[in-house]
């Protein structure tokens, strides 16, 4: 029996219950042993995460995915698991032995502090994935895997130990973004840049030979710069070869102001002649770019800084070569000074020697690491690196060629633009929570690279026997006892950057390197569903690691899914305060409102803009079907075990199968498409406005009249109808679909795994039965196969009959709607020229038309009466007397105006949108609200002139 009110929350813990119990999502099932298998591996959230709404629209998406090819037979495997998340996971056990006033992480030591952090990840690291279950993820959560599980930590070790073999892992000293908060390089994904209002410092640099004099520009060059405390480091300026003004001056000199130091004019395309003084300094060891100018021009790389970003100039070879005497007072004066005080210190001394020719305001964006909220520093270090550009090559090949594809395809471009010109991946991290480095040093620095501690010691102690370093004797000792070797072979402190161990996570978590019969099966998978911020990040690596280890791309489609944004359109961001929490939404509407809110909102094109409101208008939706099913389960609507229905009698009851196959069509291929908001909102329409408004409406007047054939039918067409509504709509809806399915379909077991809908055959048990009578070559099996092998019911005369009712009366209320008539108003309506087959319908459904659309009479008439308004439906005229029920003359006035405002309201958007200063300026979300507001008014005005010209015929 259906409760009498919806109550998602009694349903969802009690489904999730069930499922878990059943095993319902488990890959591998006995009876699915040869059915094609369903890959999708979860992008893993990170160990610390909590559920957000790009996790809710992301686990969403790919959930629909493998309701929708579990139902369709399909073997399916979504793999579940988290990330390990070096740096996050890190600062939250520092945090925690901070706040419990504990030893820090150096107090405690390596093995110690990675004892804490196992110990949290024990007791709280899986909370996101309790939040996913929450969600309705149907994932095989008894294959879930953890990055730095056992088996996955192995597979990280084979990577890196045959990638290095192959020369594609190296040694190399090179910028990275270096956070001096947590002391470790960061990866480009976790760099923020924000907007800061600084300055930009004008600087005069002498010109060598010249006497300087800060009157006499033609004695220095200006450069500009934001960050005078890295001047320091300069090791060149840099002049553009067409700089007309100061070309002249390449190839000569300058001193470093306050320095001494003699630094070359060199010229290069990096120097922009339009901008500020034409030169810039040169700073290779603190700027990427003067990085590559650097290379170009084989300039020296002077780091100033330490690593928690103080200068670092007293013993520092490089900064004090080739500076005149008597200068290390400066160094002296400096040293130690964090950057940003130093860089006060340096702007008043280069002030007072008449350097600085101006400062300006200057708003820039300066990058921050996203986890400390420091300024980040491009820094000069040794870190380990992967030759990306050779291994990106097999990746674009095998987009190029369509063994992977993106959706929507647009992503491909930029997917080309990002693999074309790749840099060096930096893999190492300086942390102590991750996946250790497998290299092992010997005391001349010399590298070993192995799988296991063993091999890289036997290695190393076998090589410097052989180089005479140590005896035999010694090299014997030092393999049986680890503490006699304890600083001469010392093992890399530092870890791999966790992308490095999730570029494997589709083979790595089916046991590879094993060949385990899961890798062979379930491996490439099929899809991948991710945000587009992650592209180069994660998708890319994926694509490189791969096809070098597995020979084959790890999915054939990468689906790309836009940004959820609050109802304005703008970026959810705790500062703005506009975040939307899913736990909060899922707690007050359900989590079957929130994800169909999010499905019907992920066009390919368009970012999602989400509220509260409109998650809430989605569980009335439920609502809606909660009470259609229960309406029909108080109505005795049952299906008989043989029912067939596209064998109905009954017309209305022809038109819904017939609009059921169409829906279940639209539903499958927007699905197999990816083109989840037209699947959802097909599903949508059919069930409020098919199904609820219509085809129960309509059948009303059936369920309440005599007991018969009809009425039985029409019982039997009710329950199936709902029973394919709730299959169409379980991997949208799965909690509030799996609970109706369990009450009113019990004998057909869990609807997660019943089967989806199938099109129905345009063929009628009398057809089926005369054409097992009939013989070979009867022309009777023809036309019947044919229909068999279309697959999909169709029935033209039951959508023409019911189609017509439902145009008109839809016709009716509109106008009555436009014309602002009351909708209780009763008015008649005459047929003008009406067939005699429209005549019929009339006659058949006239009590049915009249009290839908709040009719006091049908009549015919060869031509519209005069002061009638007329529609065309289904091309034929319908005449709405209105003379004497509205003021035609006052209503058409009131159109004029309507009309007016919504062409004001198109030119104002067109004021905006043609001013490019304003597209090019304005926020991105504050655009797209402008477009949006220009189609809803175009849209407006042609329903009010389609409503004037309707008004002027009756004139």
């Amino acid at each position: 029996m259906i409760e009498k009110n919806y109550q998602p929350a009694d349903i969802e813990s009690r489904m999730s219950r069930i499922w878990e119990e059943s095993g319902a999502f488990m890959a591998g099932r006995p009876e699915r042993k040869d059915a094609a298998p369903f890959t999708i591996v979860i992008p893993p959230p990170n160990v610390t995460g909590s559920l957000h709404m790009g996790h809710a629209l992301n686990n969403t998406l790919q959930d629909i995915l493998c309701r929708f090819e579990r139902m369709r037979g399909r073997d399916v495997l979504w793999q579940p698991g988290t990330d390990h998340a070096g740096i996050a996971t890190q600062m939250v056990v520092e945090r925690q032995l901070m706040e419990r006033q504990e030893p820090g992480r150096r107090d405690l030591g390596r093995a110690k502090f990675l004892e804490r952090v196992w110990q949290w990840k024990a007791e709280s690291g899986d909370t996101i994935v309790n939040q996913l279950k929450r969600l309705g993820a149907s994932c095989d959560w008894s294959r879930e895997r953890f990055t730095m599980d056992e088996g996955l930590s192995r597979a990280v070790v084979k990577v890196f130990v045959e990638l290095h073999r192959a020369g594609l892992i190296y040694k190399d000293k090179r910028l990275v973004n270096w956070d001096t908060k947590l002391l470790t390089a960061v990866s480009d994904l976790e760099v923020q840049q924000i907007e800061v209002k600084g300055s930009l410092w004008y600087l005069r640099y002498p010109i060598e030979g010249k006497t300087f004099s800060p009157d006499d520009p033609s004695t220095f060059v200006v450069v500009a710069t934001t960050r005078p405390e890295t001047m320091l480091g300069d090791t060149a300026v840099a002049v553009h070869p067409d700089n007309e003004r100061i070309g002249h001056l390449i190839g000569q000199h300058v001193i470093l102001p306050l320095v001494g130091r003699r630094i070359p004019i060199v010229g290069d395309d990096y120097a922009d002649p339009e901008k500020g003084s034409g030169a810039v300094k040169i700073t290779p060891a603190h700027d990427f770019n003067d990085f590559e100018v650097g290379k170009r021009h084989s300039l020296p790389r002077i780091n100033v800084f330490d690593q928690e970003g103080c200068m670092n100039l007293v013993g520092n070879e490089d900064y004090l070569r080739g500076l005149p005497e008597g200068s290390e007072q400066l160094a002296e004066e400096l040293n130690s000074v964090e950057r940003f005080a130093a860089r006060k210190k340096l702007v008043t001394r280069l002030e007072d020697f008449g350097f600085l020719e101006k400062i300006e305001p200057n708003t820039h964006m300066v990058p921050h690491g996203d986890r400390s909220g420091t300024v980040l520093e491009p820094y000069l270090t040794d870190q380990w690196y992967v030759d990306a550009k050779t291994m990106a090559q097999p990746a674009i090949a095998a987009v190029r060629s369509g063994a992977t594809s993106f959706v929507p395809k647009n992503w491909e471009k930029t997917y080309f633009e990002w693999m074309e010109n790749i840099q060096p991946w930096c893999i190492s991290r300086q942390l102590w929570w991750g996946h250790q480095i497998p290299a092992w040093y010997g005391p001349d620095g010399k590298v070993f690279v192995a799988e296991t501690e063993e091999e890289a010691v036997g290695n190393a102690l076998g090589y410097y026997v052989e180089q005479e370093v140590i005896t035999p004797e010694q090299g014997r000792e030092m393999a049986q006892d680890p503490a006699k070797r304890e600083g001469f072979i010392t093992r890399d402190e530092d870890v791999l950057d966790t992308w490095f161990s999730s570029g494997l996570w589709p083979f790595s978590t089916l046991g590879w390197p094993d060949e385990t019969s899961e890798v062979k099966r379930y491996y490439p998978t099929n899809v991948l569903v991710t945000g587009w911020d992650i592209i180069f990040f994660w998708v890319a690596r994926m694509m490189m690691m791969g096809l070098h280890f597995m020979k084959e791309a790890p999915f054939s489609t990468v689906y790309i899914h836009r940004l959820v944004r609050d109802e304005k359109g703008a970026k959810m961001s705790k500062s703005k305060g506009n975040v939307i929490d899913p736990l909060g939404v899922i707690d007050d509407f359900g989590a079957d409102a929130l994800r169909f809110a999010l499905a019907r909102g992920a066009a390919h094109n368009h970012d999602i803009k989400l509220s509260p409101q409109l998650v809430e208008t989605n569980r009335n939706f439920a609502t809606k079907l909660w009470n259609a099913c229960r309406f029909a389960e108080m109505n005795g609507c049952d299906k008989p075990d043989r029912f067939e229905p596209t064998a109905a009698k009954e017309t209305l009851n022809r038109w819904i199968a017939h609009e059921t196959s169409r829906a279940t069509r639209e539903v499958t291929e927007a699905i197999e498409a990816y083109r989840f908001n037209d699947a959802a909102n097909a599903i949508y329409r059919f069930v409020w406005n098919v199904y609820c408004d219509w085809y129960v409406e309509l059948a009303k007047p059936l369920l309440m009249g005599e007991e018969g054939a009809a009425k039985a039918e029409t019982r039997a067409m009710i329950a199936w109808a709902r029973d394919e509504i709730l299959k169409l709509l379980h991997p949208f809806m799965p909690f509030i679909t799996e609970e109706l399915w369990a009450v009113t379909a019990r004998r057909d077991g869990l609807l997660v795994l019943a089967e989806w809908p199938r099109k129905a055959s345009a063929v009628s048990e009398e057809q089926i039965a005369s054409m097992a009578m009939a013989g070979p070559g009867d022309p009777l099996i023809a036309p019947v196969m044919a229909a068999l092998d279309a697959g999909d019911f169709s029935d033209p005369a039951a959508e023409a009959e019911i189609g017509w009712v439902v145009d008109l009366v839809t016709a009716i209320r509109s106008v009555k709607s436009e014309m602002n008539i009351p909708p209780a108003t009763l008015i008649p309506v005459v047929l003008s020229g009406a067939s005699a087959e429209t005549k019929e319908r009339a006659q058949r459904w006239n009590d049915i038309v009249k009290r839908l659309a709040r009719l006091s009479d049908i009549s015919f008439a060869d031509r519209p009466p005069e002061g009638a308004v007329q529609l065309l439906v289904r091309g034929e005229v319908v005449a709405l007397p209105l003379k004497g029920v509205i003021d035609l003359s006052a209503e058409k006035t009131r159109l004029d105006k309507e009309i007016v405002k919504a062409d004001a309201d198109i030119k104002r958007v067109d004021a905006k949108l043609s001013n490019e200063k304003f597209v090019a300026n304005a926020p991105e979300e504050i655009v797209e609200e402008e477009k949006e507001k220009r189609e809803a008014a175009v849209a407006r005005k042609a329903k009010l002139q389609e409503a004037l010209e309707r008004l002027k015929l009756a004139f």
